[in-house]
């Protein structure tokens, strides 16, 4: 008597695809990503794009469904150029953080690889962006959509009743202003974006009335000095000092139409839309390739992948996380797919199979048993800078043959070896690489500290200088122009030395008149 042992049958054989075979792969996938791994993620919805889709997503910063700028199509027309003289490869996918979760995968694909990135984007990122607790403070993963078909409509219209001249300049001008258009901080409620259109012309009046209550505290010549109190409530009617100066020109600046602010308020949440990202792109994409390399070894392990399929998919993998070593020709700093599966891949041998060394250094995860439980808490509760300077092991340092270099410039001639492998320079290794990953350490600080509403109305920003390290000159001239074109007034910058106070540079610019309306 003999018995039949049945096998699950291969999801596909071949390259080719059709959409029944996407769903079917999707469900096989879920089956292990929800059941066995305990992702917990948003719905899924899945767009099939071409070459030229793709480049164009990847030209409007991700956003497939985005408002028209010039910026746009030079970044399309540099990628589409690259790509025709396999200068560059394509992304195989782009993922946006909204609720359905939509992946745009490419038509171009083999099987394997829209196998790949569904459990790559449709699952990995999609728990990321769902779990992680800056995504839950900063973004509306419900309205995002809806918001940015408002930003394209409006801004369209706009066009057509403004001139494109006028729109093109306004955008120009706040896009230069975009990295400094966010709340580092969190506030009392996120944006409602769903709601944002609705509440345009309520906001507009409101402007208007916070407008006038500003501007009539200006000294009227001949008239008397301003006193203190009207002087406290001035400065607390323009929330002085204000890091975020896009919320300050959409607020107080006194020449801008009210579809001007409309525009620098668009710009400002697609700016503190991605603010997360920036924060997160180490673990972001360490999240993404870990699980899409776990989810394709399942898929392989129980029969649903030949073996065909399972070498094509390690073929991509290692050139995704392949890192340069420093006197490669390819190398361009750390690669963020490399270093986030690497320290993924750590924490879980440190989860499972731990040494005397990570006991000593991961009390709380080291031996769990388990790495999933670990990771989810990690992907959670971390952004990129805690996370290196929580979990950086020396086994993965040693494993990177990490060091860490100083560069004094001026002060020394030569370069200082500052951190090796020991006890204290594996500490000041992972301190120094998670500043790296530092908003605080790695953006400006620029804050608008006051206004000369008694004379010619100069607004006044201030830089508070790290480590000696001053704001490229020219880079700076043309973004102060922008500025000051917003605000239609002088505007002027000094770099400060903040524990001397001594001013380092100063910067000026001159509004240009009618430069935004013309």
């Amino acid at each position: 008597m003999s018995t039949t042992i049945t096998r699950p049958s291969l999801l596909y054989e071949g390259n080719d695809w059709d959409f029944a075979m996407i769903q079917r792969i999707h469900d096989a996938i879920a089956v292990i990503a929800h059941g066995e791994f305990k992702l917990d993620t948003y719905a899924n919805q899945i767009e099939i794009i071409t070459t030229e889709q793709m480049l164009d997503a990847y030209s409007s910063v991700g956003m497939p469904l985005f408002y028209k700028h010039w910026s746009f199509g030079k970044q399309f027309a540099h990628h589409e150029m690259g790509y025709r003289k396999g200068l560059r490869g394509l992304a195989y996918e782009i993922v946006i953080n909204s609720d359905p979760c939509i992946s745009y995968i490419m038509e171009e694909n083999t099987v394997t690889m829209q196998t790949l990135v569904i459990a790559h984007a449709a699952f990995g990122h999609n728990h990321f962006f769902k779990n992680n607790y800056l995504f839950k403070q900063w973004t509306d993963a419900n309205g995002i959509l809806h918001y940015l078909d408002f930003a394209k409509t409006y801004i369209a219209e706009c066009e057509q009743r403004y001139g494109h001249l006028a729109v093109e300049r306004t955008l120009d001008a706040a896009h230069s202003l975009m990295t400094h258009g966010v709340h580092r901080y969190p506030r009392k409620r996120k944006p409602d974006l769903a709601s944002e259109d609705r509440r345009e012309r309520d906001r507009r009046l409101h402007q208007e009335k916070i407008y006038n209550d500003l501007w009539r505290t200006v000294p009227v010549t001949g008239k008397a000095k301003v006193s203190g109190g009207d002087e406290e409530r001035r400065r607390a009617l323009l929330e002085l000092p204000q890091e975020n100066i896009l919320y300050f020109l959409e607020k107080t600046a006194p020449r801008l139409a009210s579809w001007q602010r409309e525009i620098l308020r668009i710009v400002r949440h697609i700016a503190q839309y991605f603010y997360p990202q920036g924060q997160t792109k180490l673990m972001n994409e360490g999240c993404a390739t870990y699980c899409h390399y776990r989810i394709m070894g399942r898929l392989f392990d129980t029969g649903q992948i030949n073996e065909g399929s399972y070498l094509e998919f390690l073929q991509s993998h290692t050139n995704v996380v392949m890192q340069p070593e420093y006197d490669d020709r390819r190398y361009s700093g750390i690669n963020p797919y490399a270093l986030g599966f690497a320290m993924m891949q750590d924490i879980e041998r440190i989860a499972t199979k731990p040494t005397d060394e990570d006991r000593e250094w991961f009390p709380e995860i080291a031996g769990v048993g388990d790495p999933f439980g670990v990771l989810s808490h990690v992907w959670a509760n971390y952004r990129d800078e805690s996370f290196v300077s929580q979990f950086l092991s020396p086994h993965l340092i040693r494993q990177w043959k990490l060091f860490q270099v100083v560069d004094d410039g001026e002060k020394a001639k030569a370069l200082r070896v500052e951190a090796i492998h020991d006890e204290r320079g594996y500490r000041n290794l992972r301190r120094a690489l998670s500043r790296q990953y530092d908003v605080s350490w790695t953006d400006p600080d620029i804050q608008v500290v006051d206004v000369d509403l008694g004379g010619d109305r100069r607004l006044m920003l201030q830089h508070n200088v790290l480590n000696g390290i001053l704001l490229q000159e020219r880079e700076t001239r043309d973004v102060l122009q922008h500025l000051a074109d917003l605000w239609s007034y002088d505007v002027s910058l000094r770099e400060i030395d903040p524990a001397t106070g001594a001013v380092l540079k100063e910067h000026t610019a001159t509004a240009r008149p009618h430069f935004l309306t013309a």
